[in-house]
């Protein structure tokens, strides 16, 4: 990736606007929201490409906040601003978590505060990545 789109990409993702999108707004005959641990459980399906560990075992997840109309919204981090999925990850996480039954609209904004470190994965990560 060249350095003009990812400074393009990361100027918007901190802003106002959301970084990636996914689903649709509920009807209201659409049955009832997901549950916190369903959205969790896509979250652990998706994965960084170069580290074999989730990005919820890897602590990139920061906010995870589901409504009651089903709509979610996600904060999420990388490991490095310079990460080369910057401009694909949110949109795999957006379309992760609309798949979950009874999600409505996902918006999944990228955050770079605080910075992330190894204290925020979770010791099953340490433990795969041999970082104990």
């Amino acid at each position: 990736m060249n350095a003009e789109p990812q400074r393009d990409f990361l100027a918007t993702a901190g802003g106002r606007e959301p970084t990636a999108r996914a689903g649709r707004p509920r009807g209201a005959d659409a049955g009832p929201p997901p549950n916190e641990e369903a959205v969790l459980e896509a979250l652990r399906c998706v994965f960084d490409p170069e580290i074999p560990v989730n990005i919820y075992d890897l602590g990139l997840i920061y906010r995870l906040d589901v409504r009651d109309n089903g709509d979610v919204e996600v904060d999420m981090t990388l490991t490095a601003p310079g990460c080369p999925v910057a401009g694909t990850m949110p949109g795999e996480v957006a379309r992760a978590v609309a798949a979950v039954p009874g999600a409505g609209e996902v918006t999944v904004e990228l955050v770079w505060d605080p910075p992330w470190d190894h204290s925020r994965m979770t010791d099953a990560a340490k433990i795969e990545l041999n970082m104990f």
